[in-house]
């Protein structure tokens, strides 16, 4: 679950050195765009406006939500940031040769409401906390009436109908869950979390197939992605497979999901009962092992502690 409000910087140093001439001061501004989860913002657009003039500026966010805009003339800027789904921010900056603007925007559905509209912008915020809130305490029920509460007037975000699907799934509501998923991707279609949702779903229900292909399509937008996302998707994938009995093709999922993830405990776990399941009694012990450092207290904890001191025995003998 993403506890959210709603939900390569070397190089970008690099690029930084090459495009700014040491005899020749320029102005910079330079910034990063997240959402309300703390996450980069890709593609969104960066609208520069110069207060009292009609000179403008425009570029986009990297992968990792960062953007650089380089001469622009001396003086107060007006700096907006747009992403349809996710929302708007303007911050004003003041523009000077040779000394770097730094901005940071963080971007929600209610960041892109107009000023006329802070109150309902302020309640919408309120209900988005005490939905986050509702979910963290177990609320799933209440988490469910406040986000789809939100989404009545915000038919676009796309992270609340995120977590409606985690919401129905907790609450074993599968069509629901699917239906919020679905959303997502309606609405931002190259998010592999809401196809990791989806596999999950459907996963649950011992729908294979659809969960193969979804867990597939989770793999490809999370090839590049860094930490958990990859391992999240390779992780399904090795479930599925799991489950159909493909136990070497799921090791090889479980094995991906440990590297894109050193810290995911359950694909630890499962790496450690698809091992058993082929008999590399070796390979289910370091796997286990690993499993009880990183989450001694885990969902699985209490079972591998029962069983692990006789598969040690078995592999000092």
């Amino acid at each position: 679950m993403r506890t959210i409000l709603f939900r390569g910087v070397l190089a970008l140093a690099v690029l930084l050195t090459m495009s700014v001439a040491p005899a020749l001061a320029q102005s910079i501004v330079r910034g990063k765009v997240v959402d309300a989860m703390n996450k980069p913002v890709e593609g969104a657009t960066v609208t520069f406006e110069a207060e009292g003039s009609n000179r403008k500026a425009e570029t986009k966010t990297n992968k990792n939500g960062e953007f650089l805009q380089v001469g622009l003339q001396s003086g107060p800027w007006k700096v907006t940031v747009n992403k349809d789904g996710v929302g708007a921010q303007t911050k004003p900056a003041q523009v000077s040769q040779g000394r770097p603007v730094e901005m940071s925007f963080n971007l929600s559905p209610a960041s892109g409401l107009s000023a006329a509209d802070k109150a309902a912008q302020q309640a919408i915020q309120t209900d988005a906390a005490a939905a986050i809130a509702a979910m963290k305490a177990g609320n799933n029920d209440e988490a469910i009436a406040k986000f789809n509460g939100i989404v009545a007037k915000i038919p676009t975000c796309s992270d609340c109908y995120y977590n409606l699907g985690v919401a129905y799934s907790n609450k074993q509501q599968f069509n629901e869950a699917e239906t919020a998923f679905k959303k997502v991707i309606e609405l931002k279609p190259d998010s592999g979390e809401a196809y990791t949702g989806l596999a999950n779903v459907y996963n649950a229900q011992k729908k294979f197939d659809l969960a193969a292909e979804a867990s597939s399509k989770a793999a490809t937008l999370t090839s590049g992605a860094a930490g958990g996302g990859g391992a999240e998707a390779s992780y399904n994938q090795g479930v599925i497979l799991f489950n159909s009995g493909k136990f070497a093709e799921a090791k090889t999922q479980f094995e991906a999901a440990t590297k894109a993830d050193p810290m995911y405990a359950p694909a630890f776990y499962q790496l450690g009962m698809t091992a058993l399941n082929l008999g590399q009694i070796p390979d289910a012990v370091a796997a286990l092992e690993k499993y009880l450092q990183i989450d001694p207290n885990g969902p699985k904890a209490a079972e591998v502690k029962t069983s692990l001191p006789a598969l040690q025995a078995m592999v000092k003998k």
